[in-house]
């Protein structure tokens, strides 16, 4: 088995190897576009695997742009609400279907009737949530965004944000923020309703970024996504290879503007705690 890099050349690829895409990207939110990744595995007879698991039902659908299997960890999203364990392997390809189905009855994966019941409870509520989630989640994003680029004049207030955000932030990644994708038009196509959940922040130290999750009040700190409760996690906790700065961000369904009350203030306390 060999592995290769995603942005190989096309001629390195030969019938039957595997595209493994991710899109939106863990930990950061950021898009990829599917439908490249597609016409490059099947010019060379090869297959694309998509994990959506960032980019739920209701937000994308990867068949649409060429995908031959999605993943998904239903744990997240599908579930919503932190409270079962599910996996999921989905294809439109009727041969690869009867012989997974087959696969399954032999080796037993199959979920327990408890998570069963509870995932028909949650996909009731899909639509609901994910767009929801995507939607507070893109303004929380651009008014990140904005206040980084801000030049202060936009009354006291906003000047008063703007500094604080400025001196403990320093980078955001979200697919909304893919100006260039954008304006291609292949984001849009492919997440129509919305550009996901999750996105990270960088702060300006390791420091800031290890106290910051423990200012929040409406926030939980914890590895897990997908719930309808936001969740904030120091992501070099579980991966010792994160830029030790990174926070991956979760957003639920509260109301936004108390989630960016809440993330102002906790950017106040940990400026405060720096000038100490």
């Amino acid at each position: 088995m060999k592995k290769l890099p995603l942005d190989c050349p096309a001629e390195d690829l030969q019938t039957g190897d595997v595209i493994f895409l991710e899109t939106p990207v863990n930990p950061t939110g950021v898009a990829m576009n599917i439908q490249d990744f597609a016409n490059k595995a099947h010019s060379r007879g090869a297959i694309l695997v998509v994990d959506a698991t960032f980019g739920p039902p209701g937000l994308q659908d990867p068949f649409i742009h060429g995908a031959d299997i999605v993943l998904h960890s239903g744990t997240k999203y599908l579930g919503g609400h932190s409270d079962m364990l599910c996996g999921v392997v989905a294809t439109n390809n009727r041969e690869w279907y009867t012989q997974l189905k087959k696969e399954r009855f032999f080796l037993g994966g199959v979920m327990g009737s408890l998570e069963g019941w509870l995932g028909v409870r949650s996909m009731r509520t899909l639509h609901l949530r994910v767009v929801r989630q995507s939607e507070s989640t893109t303004k929380l994003v651009q008014w990140l965004n904005t206040a980084l680029k801000s030049d202060e004049t936009n009354g006291v207030q906003a000047k008063s944000e703007s500094q604080t955000i400025k001196a403990t932030l320093a980078s955001i990644t979200h697919a909304s923020l893919q100006v260039a994708d954008l304006e291609q038009g292949w984001l849009k196509s492919q997440m129509p309703n919305g550009f996901g959940p999750v996105f990270s922040i960088c702060l300006k130290s390791r420091n800031m970024a290890s106290r910051f999750p423990s200012k929040l009040k409406l926030f939980s700190h914890s590895t897990s996504l997908g719930g309808v409760e936001s969740l904030i996690e120091w992501r070099t906790m579980t991966d010792p290879e994160a830029d030790p700065r990174l926070l991956r961000v979760s957003i639920g369904v509260e109301h936004w503007e108390d989630l960016k009350a809440d993330m102002l203030q906790a950017f106040q306390a940990v400026l405060e705690e720096e000038k100490e």
